[in-house]
């Protein structure tokens, strides 16, 4: 991306209209790229390294509910893997029966079956296996914890000490550390803002402090004058739309998001869009949950840089204040702050097709 400024130009966030193709081919075909990239991936590690996936809960729909993948190089080619566990998921968003009996007939072991698992699912294996193994692992955010598509994936490749390793690629999945190869660091370095949240940013305190202080730096204002509700989400207006930043412990996440529309009526038509633009995005996804269409940048906690959260924070405000206009006049619903809107219908869908793409949007 080139632009001086990604808000100020909101039409040069998306690439060029991509051809309409059949969703369930090609959601289909990216979690076999996603785990072919996976499988190809293991061999290349040194042992000590470390590959976390998490689907981003604001995409997910699932509030405090994070589902994640941890997956841990060994020496000999071993490699272990832990999936999490009910213990980790807050009342109303755990598993059930049946999805517990999946992932053990995917090969999970129970959780404490394998030693140093805790409340985790554990699954131990070889790289020699690779192929298998990141079938199981794409299946298991696939199918039992809900990931509609691997866009909608975060991960982080790391080694012993936390630091980051470059890689290749896992599909469409978002390398959380890339998110700055994305954009210009130049763009946010106005007024010294980039170098002050930096080195507030690198004190030894809670992820939570350092968020805050990265989001005042930007507003130009103290911490203490915050916006912040009683879920202790920090809320930016921009436009007639508004931007939350949450930050979330277990696995360490700052989410940045916002409710493009609400009392909007899901339509096929509604997806193919959402999905249509998600593609195009540099960073972020889009999604439609109940009656509410989000927009949401997941930053990896682990391992915090205050350029990624300045960056999806920046990014996030010229999305929001630009998509809520431009969804509105197509499918209607309510602005956050469009006080003169009116739930309106969208054009009514082709009764001949009733399938609905489900959360891939």
């Amino acid at each position: 991306m080139t632009a001086d400024n990604p808000a100020d130009q909101p039409e040069g966030i998306f690439l060029d209209e991509p051809t309409t193709a059949d969703l369930r081919a090609k959601v289909t075909e990216a979690w076999r790229e996603f785990a072919g990239a996976l499988a190809g991936l293991l061999p290349s590690l040194e042992p000590g390294a470390h590959i976390d996936i998490t689907l981003d809960p604001t995409a997910s729909g699932t509030g405090t509910a994070v589902y994640s993948v941890s997956i841990r190089l060994l020496p000999d080619g071993v490699v272990e893997a832990l999936a999490v566990g009910n213990a980790a998921l807050p009342e109303g968003y755990r598993m059930d029966r049946s999805a517990v009996a999946d992932l053990v007939a995917l090969g999970w072991s129970p959780p404490g079956v394998l030693a140093g698992s805790g409340d985790s699912f554990g699954l131990r294996t070889t790289t020699a296996g690779a192929k298998q193994f990141a079938t199981v692992v794409s299946r298991t955010l696939r199918d039992v914890y809900g990931a509609p598509h691997p866009a909608f994936l975060v991960y982080l490749v790391h080694d012993e000490e936390d630091e980051p390793i470059d890689t290749a690629p896992l599909a469409t999945a978002r390398h959380e550390p890339s998110i700055d190869e994305e954009l210009n660091l130049d763009d946010l370095d106005e007024d010294g803002l980039l170098s002050a949240a930096l080195a507030n940013a690198a004190e030894e305190v809670p992820l939570e402090e350092r968020v805050r202080t990265v989001v005042a730096t930007m507003s130009k204002t103290t911490v203490d004058q915050l916006q912040v509700d009683t879920d202790g989400d920090i809320g930016i207006r921009a436009g007639s739309a508004m931007v939350f930043v949450r930050v979330r412990d277990n696995p360490p996440l700052v989410d940045v998001f916002s409710p493009i529309l609400t009392e909007v009526e899901p339509t096929e038509q509604l997806y193919v869009k959402l999905s249509e633009l998600t593609n195009r995005m540099p960073i972020g996804r889009l999604y439609c949950a109940q009656d509410t269409v989000w927009a949401s940048i997941p930053v990896f906690g682990r391992n915090f840089q205050a350029t990624h959260l300045m960056l999806a924070v920046q990014v996030m405000t010229g999305l929001a204040d630009e998509l809520d206009d431009r969804l509105h006049g197509e499918f209607g619903g309510k602005r956050f702050f469009g006080e003169g809107d009116k739930p309106t219908p969208a054009k009514a869908p082709d009764t001949s097709d009733t399938h609905r793409p489900g959360m891939y949007l």
